[in-house]
């Protein structure tokens, strides 16, 4: 495995010439972590790994990377045995790139040689290892910075940097561990665009990362895994498991109510259509597509009021609806609310605004939102 602090890649065991990345089934556990799951992430596809802290999320990247030894089970990829119950091919055998939280850039090094050094670990040429992390360094738009010292680049640069040096050894599987949670907002937008672009070229390798951002899962993921207390509870296409009510881990993890579905009107705002439910927002961005494009349409629930019957000059956004849960939390209330297509949100409200429009389990209601507190983000 190469990572922002891994040597050398076994060169007898990967080849030069880039590869499609290939199937990774994890059928494995660690007793001591109470991890045991079964789980398949798709050839040369993205997938997410979403669920609470202390799921086992990063354990499974640890059996994938060999920084971890599974105790039962087995863990592959494609027809290459990463571990079993009989041996363990260590990190640096394993066609895996990782990148983590903290870039871990060599200090000493420049940026050019920091990418250069995994081409360099498998013998090849200077020049040829060169010529690699130059071309790596442009795929993340960060070939300006090669003659740069690594300890004067930004944080968002850092991690372009360590994305560029990862995928210079042509990795058949990249592992990302939550690697824009040390970002600020907008960097991390730039780098979802940056990674997403990298990623989805040809030879595309197989793409396993760890998030609690839902927008990490909608921008950059084709396939989601949910896991909860080391077990796999659920996986499938990202609009699949954002609109099962019976997986809501991404709206749980985010605080904010997610929509899925696509663009129905594009101009200086946009409107989503989601399983019949129409939601008109602001961009996010400045990537503003036509009708039919997939988008997640993405608000609070603090920003959602509730009325008894419809009220004139109110926003763009009503919507009947009918009241499933109410649940307190501190000094206020969460109401659950199921709308047309079987899409559910939640608004918060004070006791005594549940009181007063006299909420119950089963009551209809109107819930109401300013398209000015809903983001449109396109795929």
């Amino acid at each position: 495995m190469i990572s922002s602090s891994e040597t050398a890649v076994n060169p007898a065991k990967h080849p030069a010439a880039p590869a499609t990345g290939e199937e990774v089934l994890v059928n494995a556990g660690i007793t001591e972590r109470n991890v045991t799951v079964q789980c398949a992430f798709p050839a040369g596809l993205i997938t997410a790994i979403v669920g609470p802290n202390g799921a086992g999320k990063s354990t499974i990247l640890g059996m994938i990377s060999g920084l971890l030894t599974p105790d039962s089970g087995e863990v592959r990829s494609g027809e290459t045995v990463f571990a079993d119950a009989t041996q363990s091919l260590p990190p640096h055998q394993r066609p895996v790139a990782m990148l983590t939280q903290k870039p871990l850039l060599f200090p000493h090094l420049s940026v050019l040689e920091n990418v250069a050094f995994g081409p360099r670990a498998r013998h090849l040429s200077r020049s040829e290892s060169r010529r690699i992390a130059r071309q790596e360094l442009a795929a993340v738009g960060a070939l300006e910075l090669a003659d740069r010292p690594a300890t004067a680049l930004s944080g968002g640069q850092s991690q372009r940097v360590a994305l560029a040096r990862a995928l210079a050894t042509h990795p058949q599987v990249v592992l990302l561990d939550e690697p824009f949670s040390a970002l600020d907002v907008e960097t991390s937008a730039k780098m979802r665009e940056v990674l997403s672009k990298r990623l989805r070229q040809e030879p595309r390798p197989t793409v396993i990362f760890v998030t609690h951002d839902p927008l990490d899962v909608w921008m950059l993921a084709d396939h989601v895994v949910a896991i909860e207390n080391g077990h796999l509870i659920g996986e499938g296409t990202v609009v699949e498991m954002l609109g099962q009510p019976a997986t809501k881990f991404l709206e749980n993890l985010s605080g904010m109510n997610l929509l899925a579905g696509v663009i129905e009107e594009s101009d200086e705002v946009a409107t989503v259509n989601a399983n019949g439910v129409k939601l008109t927002g602001l961009w996010q961005g400045n990537n503003h597509p036509g009708p039919q494009t997939p988008a997640l349409a993405a608000f609070a629930p603090q920003s959602v009021a509730l009325f008894e019957t419809p009220v004139s000059g109110s926003p763009r956004n009503t919507w009947q609806a009918r009241v499933t849960d109410i649940m307190s939390r501190g000094a206020v209330q969460w109401i659950s609310l199921n709308l047309a297509g079987g899409q559910s949100i939640q608004a918060v409200l004070t006791p005594q605004a549940v009181n007063a429009l006299h909420l119950a389990p089963g009551s209809p209601i109107y819930a109401e939102v300013k398209a000015t507190q809903i983001t449109v983000y396109p795929r």
